[in-house]
């Protein structure tokens, strides 16, 4: 069974910027993506393990700071013509409180 860690107030947390936390030795890159959403990835790039809560958000990607990788805040992969993964967190929003469900 998953449990709930807490990451953020959810007003905390800037709209298509990207905050970087440690929950259980984990690196984790958390982005607010509007008004209602939140995105959880590893905060390692799968090329030279860029730090991704640096990188750039449009839409629901992000771009690696170091090499513009394109990765998907949705499902984790990275976008063609390169290649790659990163893991995906299950998100939970309760009384404007940001969990993430490990």
């Amino acid at each position: 069974m998953k449990q709930k860690k807490f990451i953020a107030n959810f007003d905390d947390l800037p709209e298509k910027i990207g905050y970087e936390c440690l929950i259980d030795g984990e690196k984790l890159a958390v982005f607010r993506l509007n008004e209602e959403e939140v995105r959880i990835i590893s905060n390692v790039c799968p090329h030279k393990q860029g730090p991704l809560a640096e990188g750039t958000v449009s839409g629901e990607f992000v771009f690696c700071p170091l090499h513009d990788y394109k990765i998907s805040l949705v499902d984790g992969k990275v976008q063609e013509p390169d290649e790659g993964c990163v893991k995906t967190y299950d998100v939970c929003i309760e009384n404007k409180k940001v969990y993430v469900l490990v």
